[in-house]
């Protein structure tokens, strides 16, 4: 049973990162994780820390296939593993159709087929094949140039059951983010199963909100900052209905409420968080990520990593 933590801010100065890959040098965290960054750029913030001397597994839950060719997110993935001395897990997701758009001219039409191409072509590279590959999305003609490096996992970000079934065939790690315990164990554990035909299904990985109980802090207003534009996503709140929670995408504000009354944000002592953390595992998630961000954006970054100090001495 792993507990990691993943940087509760979007880094905009590269010094953020530090106090988090000091908590995971100096604890029993796992892993330090960040999702995609716009301000300093994912990989470079880990290759900072590292070179400021943290050097700690790092995991990438998840960057947007559209901003990079899979060649260079191999080359990014390799180097950041070099290092940073550690194994790295590489989540991948599609994106938002809008986003996706900004970038590309038009949405895939099949983010299924997208990512799968991308996983494949990632996976040819960074086990040193010659990859030849001319997809729907993706190209590919050519090798890595040889080098020595700490293993890479390649995850794939997963909400619904058929991105569940996509990761069950070509990740080693399935992410999820903001699911109830309840979902992971019904729906997405299952849906990974199954589409792990004739190979070692990949271990899940899920991104849990949590924030400490103290006076005079609001768990609703906590809870809110943190999951704002997830509740306004509506595949987000798609996902939290099929678990069973009243959202709507149009009042965020009330989903938040919903979270935190279902457990879903987890609230309360250092001693009850560990309990709901349990349950993740008994669900069938190898690693919990610990995310503070409700923390660090209501109350500062300091109160963040006084809140995961608190959580990670419960553990």
């Amino acid at each position: 049973m792993k507990t990691s933590i993943i940087l509760p801010v979007t880094a905009t100065q590269v010094d953020q990162v530090v106090p988090f890959a000091k908590i995971v040098g100096s604890s029993r965290a796992h892993r330090l994780w960040q999702g995609q960054s716009l301000g300093v750029e994912t990989h470079q913030a880990f290759a900072y820390a590292a070179g400021r001397g943290h050097r700690v597994p790092v995991g990438i839950g998840v960057t947007l296939a559209a901003l990079r060719h899979p060649y260079e997110a191999a080359l990014q993935a390799r180097s950041l593993a070099s290092i940073t001395g550690h194994d790295v897990v590489l989540g991948i997701g599609p994106g938002t159709d809008e986003f996706v758009t900004a970038l590309l001219s038009k949405p895939y039409a099949s983010p299924l087929t997208a990512v799968r191409e991308y996983l494949a072509i990632l996976r040819g590279l960074l086990d040193g094949d010659q990859v030849d590959h001319a997809g729907v999305y993706h190209c590919m003609h050519g090798a890595l140039t040889p080098m020595p490096h700490p293993p890479i996992e390649l995850g794939l970000g997963v909400l619904r059951p058929r991105m569940a079934r996509l990761a069950g065939l070509v990740a080693d790690v399935a992410i999820t983010w903001m699911t109830p315990a309840s979902y992971v164990r019904d729906v997405l554990a299952p849906a990974v199963a199954e589409g792990a035909v004739d190979r070692q299904p990949p271990r899940l990985v899920v991104v849990v909100h949590a924030a400490v109980r103290v006076p005079g802090r609001d768990p609703y207003q906590v809870a809110l900052n943190a999951t704002r534009e997830h509740l306004a996503a509506p595949h987000y709140t798609d996902m939290l209905r099929r678990a069973g929670l009243k959202v709507h995408h149009t009042q965020p504000a009330v989903g938040a409420r919903v979270l935190v009354r279902s457990g879903t944000f987890l609230y309360g002592t250092p001693e009850e968080i560990r309990e709901s953390v349990l349950s993740y595992h008994e669900a069938g998630v190898d690693e919990v990520i610990l995310n503070t961000v409700g923390v660090g954006l209501t109350e500062g970054v300091p109160a963040a990593v006084a809140d995961v100090q608190a959580m990670l001495e419960a553990m």
